[in-house]
């Protein structure tokens, strides 16, 4: 999808901006998303999806993002705060959970507020496999311009073998590789390459959560398909220094989204 548009963004701002409201994007209590914006007039804004991470469990919530959502919207961009059905939860983990963040990311096309042809998926830990998973999608309402995984599981494999999360990923989609191989075909970024969406890995060399060598050896493999990907090596930087809204890694990738629109 492409945009004639420019994607320059508003100067930011030292006042708050407008409060966030609650959309709803099915009928489930966690289809719902909290839409920031730079300011109540304007637009349609260039919007960045978050997701958040927590290794798909329900204990987490979208309120990990939200300090990250107010930042992007006092610098001038759309932040859609997406919530999702998690393991632990009814209907959550296989396929709930990829079919939830799917219809979620595609309502932003019903939004006048934000413009459906500049669209970046950012997501952390788990949520950066999940932002993956959607440029993956060939069917989708919405194509994203770019994707950023933080801190990314971004290959449910290896994930796996490594046991990150103590079973996480067996958790999620109901079993090994050998289990259930379809799942992995199908859920797994690493198995679905090129997926044709320019992709910004952003991974701290201190991270003990999520290893660096998951970006590494991912980066390496889309490369070779034929995908454009960078890989932003943070030097002693953790798991949470890059969803820290106050760390220089944080403004590292905010100062490079107006690019990032710009692929679409």
């Amino acid at each position: 999808m492409s945009s004639q548009r420019s994607a320059t963004v508003v100067t930011s701002s030292p006042e708050s901006p407008p409060p966030a409201p609650l959309v709803r994007y099915g009928g489930h209590a966690d289809h719902v998303a909290n839409l920031h914006l730079p300011a109540e007039d304007g637009g349609p804004w260039p919007c960045v999806v978050l997701l958040h991470g927590g290794f798909w469990r329900e204990r987490w919530d979208r309120t990990l993002m939200t300090p990250l959502a107010i930042a992007l919207a006092r610098s001038g961009f759309a932040a859609w705060n997406l919530e999702y059905r998690r393991v632990g939860q009814d209907g959550g983990g296989w396929p709930g959970t990829l079919e939830d963040v799917a219809a979620g990311f595609d309502a932003v096309a019903d939004r006048p507020e934000l413009d459906p042809a500049r669209v970046v998926a950012v997501g952390h830990s788990a949520g950066g496999h999940l932002a993956l998973f959607l440029a993956s999608r060939t069917d989708g309402r919405v194509r994203p311009s770019a994707v950023v995984a933080l801190a990314g599981v971004v290959d449910l494999g290896t994930a796996h073998a490594l046991d990150l999360g103590s079973g996480a990923v067996a958790a999620l989609l109901g079993g090994g590789p050998n289990e259930v191989p379809d799942r992995y075909r199908l859920a797994d970024p690493a198995a679905r390459l090129p997926l044709g969406v320019r992709q910004l890995l952003v991974h701290g060399t201190d991270d003990d959560v999520v290893p660096i060598s998951l970006a590494r050896g991912y980066a390496e493999r889309a490369r070779r398909a034929g995908d454009t990907v960078e890989l932003l090596e943070l030097p002693g930087v953790d798991h949470f220094d890059v969803v820290d809204e106050r760390h220089t890694a944080w403004r590292s990738l905010v100062d490079r989204l107006s690019d990032l629109f710009e692929t679409a």
